[in-house]
């Protein structure tokens, strides 16, 4: 599904990876720490090839970062979801609008625009927002419609970069049960974050960045409590 090998990436003076190897199976969920400015986001970046590497591949699903086209950049950007740490929604547009956009983009055509819709936001639980503009949210809400706008093209691989940073811990906690339940249903998953907690709340693929390489990493499992 995704593979990265020896991949060397670096800012004009600033070196960022150097023989970076990583790879995500279908159905995987992986979670990706590191120190801020060991290169989180700068790989989620090369994953959606809005970055290139030096040298070194960058493989997702038939896609190649040595071979892509740019025509071909937003037939391999369907095939992922996104989600940010500061949401991205479109503040002018109600939540229905912001995934009606996004489907729009994509050549949805309209008979399917709402059931895709409603079937999203059931996921994440906010069906009774569709009419509320993104101001008029909770952080914890906002998120949950990005994640919504991320499923809503059934991708096979969703990148998250710190979707939990801006918000509290129950509601983190929150959070990651939404992508462990889309996990299970057979999308890979690969979930950057700082925060140790929710890592140790899974017992799964951990990679973590360090010295320009990703180096597999054991947390141990967090006790779940009664």
């Amino acid at each position: 599904m995704l593979t990265i090998s020896s991949v060397e990436f670096g800012y004009s003076t600033q070196p960022v990876f150097r023989n970076l190897n990583l790879s995500i199976e279908p159905g995987e969920f992986a979670f990706l720490i590191g120190k801020s400015g060991s290169g989180k986001s700068t790989l989620l970046k090369l994953i959606y090839m809005d970055l290139i590497p030096h040298s070194g591949t960058v493989e997702f699903d038939i896609y190649n970062s040595s071979l892509i086209k740019s025509y071909e950049l937003p037939y391999l950007r369907r095939k992922l979801g996104i989600v940010f740490q500061d949401f991205k929604l479109l503040e002018d547009r109600t939540v229905y609008e912001n995934l009606s956009f996004v489907l729009k983009l994509t050549g949805t055509v309209s008979r399917q625009i709402k059931r895709k819709i409603m079937h999203a936001l059931s996921d994440v639980g906010l069906s009774h927002k569709q009419n509320n503009y993104p101001s008029e949210l909770s952080g914890g809400e906002r998120q949950r419609i990005a994640i919504a706008r991320a499923i809503i093209n059934e991708p096979l691989l969703i990148i998250a970069d710190e979707p939990t940073g801006n918000l509290d811990p129950e509601t983190a906690i929150e959070i990651l049960d939404i992508f462990k339940k889309i996990n299970l249903r057979g999308t890979s998953i690969l979930f950057a974050t700082h925060n140790y907690d929710l890592v140790k709340r899974m017992d799964t693929k951990i990679y973590k960045l360090e010295d320009g390489r990703a180096i597999k990493a054991v947390i141990k499992k967090k006790a779940e409590s009664n």
